[in-house]
């Protein structure tokens, strides 16, 4: 029997029922398939419809290209506006955040069939979760699990701790 390839409604995620096996691709290798909203609600539908389809057995979520999932795609976050006007304010961006987790890797964590996270590369921030959140991890021997801004907040402790050789807090290495 051929996999039969399901329309999600955007190029975003690829999906395809093979034998009962169940693979989502996420679909933006340019972008290390960073999350966009359209994404994001395809693989929330994706994952609410194959929890109950008898024909689907096992979820696999993997990435396009060298990575797995860079987590939310940053630029589009930027380019929907700052979170201080309209219906776009900080408060109704942490709940649609919430709202997205449940329905992606809250969904994943508590799917009733086997999940298994396939990754041909990085996973961060969101991806991290995603990952996280299925049963089982086969990595790439270059992939890693990290997540978004470890290396931000480590860098900016690392100056306050050791200060430069003039004495100045925080402006060290």
């Amino acid at each position: 029997m051929a996999a039969q390839e399901i329309d999600t409604g955007t190029n975003d995620l690829l999906t395809s029922l093979d034998e009962g096996v169940l693979t989502l691709t996420l679909n933006r290798p340019d972008a290390r398939n960073a999350m966009s909203g359209a994404m994001t609600a395809a693989l929330a539908a994706q994952l609410a419809s194959a929890e109950f389809d008898r024909n689907v057995k096992c979820v696999v979520l993997t990435g396009a290209g060298k990575g797995f999932c860079a987590g939310g795609d940053v630029k589009g976050m930027a380019a929907s506006g700052d979170g201080t006007v309209g219906d776009n304010t900080i408060d109704g961006a942490i709940h649609r955040q919430r709202v997205n987790q449940r329905a992606t890797a809250g969904k994943l964590f508590k799917m009733p069939k086997p999940t298994l996270a396939a990754l041909p590369g990085a996973a961060a921030g969101a991806g991290l979760s995603l990952a996280l959140a299925c049963d089982l991890r086969i990595m790439a021997s270059n992939a890693i699990l990290t997540t978004a801004f470890a290396r931000v907040a480590l860098r900016r402790l690392w100056r306050d701790l050791f200060p430069d050789p003039a004495g100045r807090l925080g402006q060290g290495a």
